[in-house]
């Protein structure tokens, strides 16, 4: 069933917003942050580094680029949301990341220079609207007063390194094959973490936690990557994508189930809207026409 694999990747990643919130204070971000890029290394490059050397040549004016995406991808995204599951709830975390389309959205009006259709607009408007009532606790007027909490503002940050993520993956287009390129930004997402868990308070591995970085290591950055690029090839982008809307749904469902967090009035409104938003923007997508300027600046 080629639907099967593409909604186990998002349950997966559901699944992987609860392993972030049993993080804290289990295991401390820098470490678990480390540790699951090194298990998903250790995992992949038994098959993937021979193909990697093989395109060595093809790889090496790349290299920088590469370590932008992992430092954006890889270190910021996951890291800013395990120092954020310390104040914020797994449900709160899974809905801000369904905001990640808009501002993907918005990202590429500014870098690959496109505009959005009429109905990729309304959707946005839509999406941030849920957003901005799910932040603040169905008090938009108190959220112009008092600002985002710290967790608030490092989920919202998180999300804007992903969508910035997706944004310069399509505008550099690197000429690496999708599983070469995700290994080598594992690589360098490993690399760049390195200073930070060498300065962590607490690096040890225990009981307790040592299911979480496995689950985050070799389940969410191995299995459900795979499962998810196996959807696009047999979907294609669009249908594939729709799915993507799931992982939000799937987190409240496994926060209410597994975390006994309270499913309040503003979660349903605040998260119903931001998803509705997606939905809009997605059915009325046009392909963007090229703004004036169409030249790129060379990347």
């Amino acid at each position: 069933m080629p639907l099967l694999l593409p909604i186990l990747a998002t349950l997966i990643w559901a699944g992987n917003t609860i392993v972030s919130k049993l993080s804290a204070g289990a295991i401390e971000p820098a470490a678990i942050s480390f540790y699951r890029w090194l298990v998903a290394l250790l995992v992949l490059t038994p098959l993937m580094l021979p193909r990697v050397w093989k395109l060595r040549a093809q790889v090496r004016p790349y290299w920088r680029k590469l370590l932008v995406l992992a430092a954006l991808g890889m270190v910021l995204y996951q890291s800013l949301a395990y120092f954020a599951a310390h104040s914020v709830s797994a449900m709160t975390m899974g809905l801000v990341v369904a905001a990640i389309p808009p501002m993907t959205m918005v990202i590429g009006m500014v870098l690959l220079k496109t505009r959005p259709s009429p109905g990729m607009l309304i959707g946005a408007v839509v999406s941030f609207a849920g957003l901005t009532w799910l932040l603040s606790g169905g008090h938009p007027a108190q959220l112009l007063q008092q600002g985002l909490g710290r967790g608030e503002m490092m989920m919202m940050l998180a999300a804007f390194s992903y969508a910035l993520y997706g944004v310069l993956v399509k505008r550099w287009a690197l000429p690496i094959p999708n599983g070469e390129s995700l290994y080598l930004q594992v690589l360098c997402g490993t690399v760049l973490l390195l200073p930070g868990f060498a300065l962590a308070p607490s690096v040890a591995l225990t009981a307790h936690n040592l299911p979480l970085v496995l689950y985050a290591g070799i389940l969410a950055s191995t299995l459900a990557p795979w499962f998810w690029m196996h959807g696009l090839l047999r979907l294609g982008t669009d249908k594939t994508a729709v799915l993507m809307n799931l992982t939000p749904v799937f987190t409240a469902l496994l926060a209410v189930c597994l975390l006994d967090e309270p499913l309040r009035a503003y979660h349903w409104i605040g998260g119903g809207l931001t998803l509705l938003g997606v939905a809009v923007a997605q059915a009325l997508r046009q392909k963007p026409a090229p703004a004036l300027r169409t030249q790129e600046c060379a990347g």
